[in-house]
């Protein structure tokens, strides 16, 4: 179906000949600089004369399943929506999660375990890893059906550097905290894809209007990535906060968090709504909002009625955003985002940033006790005032927006490079494009394109 047959041709050899590149390049770097760390590695761990039961793994181990299954199935899942692209939502992400993975514990290892000329690994950098991973999704969700899975390999290989840049400039250099990533991950993820979107801008693409809406089984199997997405990120946010009551903290504000931007994500839709129904695009997306909002302030004294709030607000924002700010986005700003990361991803999370700074420049002594140095160690080393650390906050939310969109731009032109194998205007959100899909279907929407009409409409 894909077109002329040197496209086809093209398209054969372009994504295998990446995947053995990339894979190959990968396991030369890991076999001269990954090394297992001193919790990982027998001969040193048992030389410190150690319990087994001390590891960190035991401790960690249960909070990276719950983030990779986040990242497999939730995001995969939760990007299915589109009637005709299922398979791809949920391969490209397998694709881009398992490469991005390997790329990122490279990356992330030079800039924050490199020691004695070798990478460090173990748990911590897994769920790092991750972390970097739900970034590089986000991003790929304003693209969604609009790229081939060659242009999504090399948006990850950019990401992926620039990413690692950014969280150490935030974390190491300026000394921000950012537990569950409301910068490094959700702000720099969207604001990246959304970039990258209007640059790839395609004017003629309600040639392909008729798939990009959802049918009635998709939109069900996307709810099953927003439940897995829900239930789990109290253990996104919690994985890498200090173990004992900062992370039992960070958990509950997540927690709380998502529970209420759930309650204001079925009123506002409702209320917005076509004779006041329900419209599941809120429900799968918005409701997701108050784990993005709390991101950065979670391990902080935020307060139960604290997270409330913030998700209430979150849950309201995306929904309006949906609502009313995506068209006005591809109208006025020519930026075409598919799955809407600006209103999950994008403004929750620079709502979470200034939520950090709120709670940062409000923390004391008689606030957190001892718990201070464990949250915020430099207001407690006496290095800084609450004061100063909130500006050090704010100032890391406008170096994550630079970073997001200078890449952004950079991946644009990347990825519109001409040798590189994209959809037909008239063939985005079509899996029959890189998939062999079983059947016919008898709805003109869902209906493969024939040859004939790939190559009339090309």
């Amino acid at each position: 179906m894909a077109g002329s047959p040197s496209r086809a041709a093209g398209r054969r050899l372009q994504l295998p000949l990446l995947c053995l590149f990339l894979q190959g390049a990968t396991a030369v770097l890991f076999a001269v600089f990954v090394r297992y760390n001193h919790k990982t590695d027998a001969a040193l761990w048992h030389r410190g004369n150690h319990s087994n039961a001390d590891n960190e793994f035991y401790f960690r181990y249960p909070s990276f399943q719950d983030v990779h299954a986040m990242v497999f199935v939730g995001f995969g899942f939760l990007m299915v929506f589109l009637q005709r692209y299922g398979f791809s939502s949920v391969g490209f992400t397998f694709l881009l999660a398992a490469f991005a993975l390997q790329w990122s514990t490279l990356v992330q290892g030079f800039l924050h375990s490199f020691h004695s000329g070798h990478i460090h690994v173990g748990v911590e950098s897994m769920i790092n890893a991750d972390f970097c991973v739900g970034a590089v999704l986000i991003s790929s969700g304003a693209l969604l059906g609009k790229t081939g899975p060659a242009q999504l390999l090399l948006m990850a290989l950019l990401e992926v550097v620039l990413f690692g840049i950014n969280e150490f400039v935030l974390l190491h250099l300026l000394g921000v905290r950012d537990a569950g990533g409301s910068m490094t991950i959700h702000t720099f993820g969207a604001y990246f894809g959304l970039v990258l979107s209007r640059v790839l801008y395609r004017p003629q693409l309600e040639k392909s209007k008729h798939r990009q809406g959802s049918v009635y089984h998709s939109d069900l199997f996307a709810m099953i990535g927003t439940i897995f997405l829900w239930i789990f990120w109290p253990s996104f946010n919690s994985a890498l906060t200090a173990l004992g009551t900062g992370q039992h903290r960070t958990a509950l504000n997540t927690y709380y968090s998502l529970a209420a931007s759930t309650l204001s994500t079925f009123a506002l839709s409702a209320l917005v709504g076509e004779d006041g129904r329900l419209d599941m695009v809120h429900i799968q997306n918005a409701a997701l909002a108050g784990g993005v909002v709390v991101g950065t302030s979670s391990e902080m004294m935020l307060t139960p009625f604290g997270a409330l709030a913030a998700g209430f607000l979150a849950g309201t924002v995306s929904t309006l955003g949906y609502k009313f700010f995506t068209p006005i986005l591809e109208s006025k700003f020519k930026v075409q985002d598919t799955s809407g990361v600006h209103n999950l991803h994008g403004m929750p999370g620079v709502l979470g940033a200034l939520l950090g700074v709120l709670v940062a420049g409000l923390a004391t002594h008689e606030a957190y006790g001892d718990g201070l140095e464990r949250v915020f160690p430099l207001i407690a080393e006496s290095q800084r005032s609450a004061t100063s650390q909130a500006m050090y906050q704010l100032f890391g939310l406008f170096v994550t927006l630079m970073f997001a969109s200078v890449g952004g731009g950079l991946g644009g032109l990347l990825l519109k490079l001409p040798f590189l194998d994209s959809p037909l205007d008239s063939q985005c959100y079509e899996d029959q494009v890189h998939w062999q899909v079983p059947g016919e279907h008898e709805d003109e929407a869902q209906r493969p394109l024939r040859v004939e009409e790939a190559d009339t409409q090309a």
